[in-house]
């Protein structure tokens, strides 16, 4: 079994991001082959729902946040008291990551402050994990990016499905 990552941006999707990113989940799962993502929103939530309506669990299921589950929620919450990101999304995610958790699927970083660093190092978490990469590249966003340069960095094969939104 491969692990494959699934990456991309969080801020914006439409239906044609949400269907490749299930297309590409459910091919995955066909393999046999198991999911590494970051429990975001946006690409990682698409990809993990995707999975966990498949009944995915630990054994070919990894999300990686960059903190305990507790400190990542009230981080979101925080968030998106601030306006920067929708209250509702923000609860479907902390449903999700508690499912996520309840499945033993679920790795929690070391991380106290969730900023860029603390992100960035997730991503590092997750290319060492993976044996590929299949990249969402919206609006080619920096996080995104930061993925793929660090997969080419580890020489593992790359796919990568750009849009401008």
């Amino acid at each position: 079994m491969k692990w494959i990552a699934i990456a991309g941006g969080w801020r914006k999707t439409n239906s044609q991001i949400e269907e490749d990113i299930k297309r590409v989940v459910r091919k995955i799962i066909s393999r046999g082959d198991g999911i590494v993502s970051g429990g975001a929103q946006g690409v990682d939530y698409i990809a993990t729902e995707e999975a966990l309506k498949n009944g995915y669990g630990q054994d070919c299921l990894k999300i990686i946040i960059p903190s305990t589950l507790e400190i990542y929620k009230n981080h979101y919450l925080k968030r998106a008291k601030e306006g920067v990101l929708t209250y509702e999304r923000t609860e479907k995610l902390i449903t999700q990551l508690t499912e996520v958790k309840k499945r033993g699927c679920l790795e929690e970083g070391k991380d106290t402050i969730i900023e860029n660093p603390a992100y960035f190092r997730r991503i590092e978490k997750i290319i060492y994990e993976a044996d590929e990469l299949i990249a969402f590249h919206i609006n080619k966003t920096e996080g995104t990016q930061y993925t793929i340069d660090k997969a080419k960095e580890k020489g593992i094969p790359i796919k990568i499905f750009n849009y401008s939104l």
